[in-house]
């Protein structure tokens, strides 16, 4: 029985370890495809290699939302997918891979906040101190880059806090989600709600910019294109929705950390990126916040996505 729990523990962390490390890719994957296309476009393709890998969920796992719960998952779709990426994916398109990566690294504290301010839960002394440390790493990144060598653009005040900014409407899913998946399974609620978002995007993108270019692609963004789609959205969402059910949410979210980490180093290491000495201790200000919170608690599992 303990041999039992230890290896659902391992697996659980295991499955959210590696989901950290994928979606760390997602920004360096992002700043490829942006090279021979915009925003919208980009954003567009990501979502449609997602859905082509989420596509054979719909045939195991039937939709049974009532008329309510299906505007729930709506207005969550339409908030965690055209909105919170294209949002995002034009920061990133105004600053370095590296820069908003580390902006990531807020999350977990963006999610102490929301569940102090939706939950009721009560951030203690430690909490505030991580969230004023937070608070001031994004500061230090914004004020502290030097310019990008891959492509001549520098890190942008702009840019990093338009990623900031699809964070916090990146929160709204994540509360209307949990809503549902107090009723659904959460396999449920995250296949349709990414497709049904990847839809409005479609449409989105296609009345203001028309259909997304084909041919003079290169092969390498095609394969940027298709990682981000398969790996850094649809299997990253059901690794760390599946570690999330067999690990302590409050543990599980220390990985989110991996994704700044990671982001900043493919950044630095094969973009050229650099990141000004403000810009290192900014970052590691977030990511010592993000571990402050996300390791204190204790508890079993909470199951709110699968």
């Amino acid at each position: 029985m303990i041999a039992e729990k230890q290896e659902r523990f391992v697996l659980g962390y295991a499955a959210c370890a590696l989901a950290g490390c994928l979606w760390g890719t997602g920004f360096f994957f992002g700043k490829i495809a942006l090279a021979q296309m915009g925003v919208e476009h980009m954003v567009l393709y990501r979502f449609l290699f997602a859905c082509l890998a989420l596509l054979p969920l719909l045939w195991q796992y039937p939709a049974k939302f009532s008329a309510a719960e299906w505007r729930v998952l709506l207005l969550g779709s339409f908030l965690g997918v055209p909105m919170q990426f294209l949002v995002q994916f034009y920061g990133l398109s105004l600053t370095t891979v590296s820069h908003a990566a580390l902006m990531v690294g807020t999350m977990p504290v963006l999610l102490a906040v929301a569940a102090s301010l939706f939950a009721h839960e009560r951030l203690d002394t430690v909490g505030w101190v991580a969230l004023v440390g937070s608070t001031v790493g994004v500061a230090l990144i914004v004020l502290g880059g030097t310019p990008a060598i891959s492509d001549g653009r520098g890190p942008s005040i702009v840019g990093d806090l338009l990623v900031v900014l699809s964070l916090v409407i990146a929160l709204g899913w994540i509360l209307l989600n949990m809503q549902l998946m107090q009723r659904h399974p959460p396999v449920v609620v995250t296949a349709y709600g990414l497709l049904s978002g990847a839809a409005m995007l479609g449409v989105i993108v296609l009345a203001t910019r028309g259909a997304p270019p084909v041919q003079g692609v290169s092969g390498r963004v095609w394969l940027a294109l298709a990682a981000s789609g398969v790996l850094c959205t649809a299997s990253t969402t059901l690794l760390w929705n599946w570690g999330i059910k067999r690990v302590p949410a409050s543990r599980a979210g220390v990985f989110l950390n991996l994704e700044p980490a990671v982001g900043s180093i493919l950044g630095v290491q094969l973009l050229g990126d650099r990141l000004g000495p403000f810009a290192w201790l900014g970052g590691g200000l977030i990511v010592a916040a993000a571990i402050a919170l996300t390791t204190r608690g204790h508890g079993e599992p909470v199951a709110i996505m699968e």
